[in-house]
């Protein structure tokens, strides 16, 4: 059985890997929305595959870490609201691993389900909540415009891990053999 906190080499070199590929995706792929300072970012969708396969802390590691880079290298400091609330949503994502199979080479209709109500109601408490509150709270930040920008981060971001993490997850499902489907031939 699956631990929720377990975290293993493999982790750890996943969670290095997972926060590279979340920090240039965060960097370079994004889709502008029309609202200030808010893309529709690609990067939470690997985010979101990477914290179903490997729990909450590689998760949440992975968002903070890629994203707190990301912004260290564009801007030259992190903006910790969103930095934060990128952690709480890969984090929260990581919820569904130890209910998930992938490894099995199982991952169905349920299990997609599954996995979009968690990534789903971990981006409405990150961005609709705990990023407007911290930008409130941290930065001065008028209360209109920060509301705003979580409900279009939250809805963009619940796009991005929905269809790009679903499509990795089943894809890598793929890769997996099933137990029980060789068989011994004799």
């Amino acid at each position: 059985m699956k631990k929720l906190f377990e975290f293993k080499t493999r982790t750890i070199v996943a969670t290095g890997l997972g926060a590279a590929l979340f920090m240039l995706l965060f960097m370079y792929i994004k889709i502008p929305t029309g609202i200030q300072e808010t893309d529709i970012k690609t990067a939470y969708g690997i985010g979101a595959f990477f914290a179903a396969l490997f729990g909450p802390i590689a998760g949440g590691l992975i968002g903070f870490i890629g994203h707190a880079l990301s912004d260290a290298i564009l801007y030259g400091s992190p903006w910790w609201s969103w930095v934060i609330a990128s952690g709480i949503t890969c984090f929260g994502v990581g919820f569904v691993y130890p209910k998930l199979r992938i490894e099995e080479g199982i991952f169905g209709m349920s299990d997609i389900i599954r996995f979009n109500v968690v990534q789903i109601i971990s981006n409405l408490v990150a961005w609709v909540v705990v990023a407007p509150v911290l930008d409130i709270v941290i930065y001065a930040e008028p209360a209109n415009l920060v509301f705003l920008q979580g409900v279009v981060a939250f809805i963009s971001n619940s796009i991005s891990a929905g269809v790009i993490g679903t499509i990795l997850l089943v894809i890598y499902s793929k890769t997996k053999s099933q137990k029980g489907s060789l068989s011994k031939e004799g």
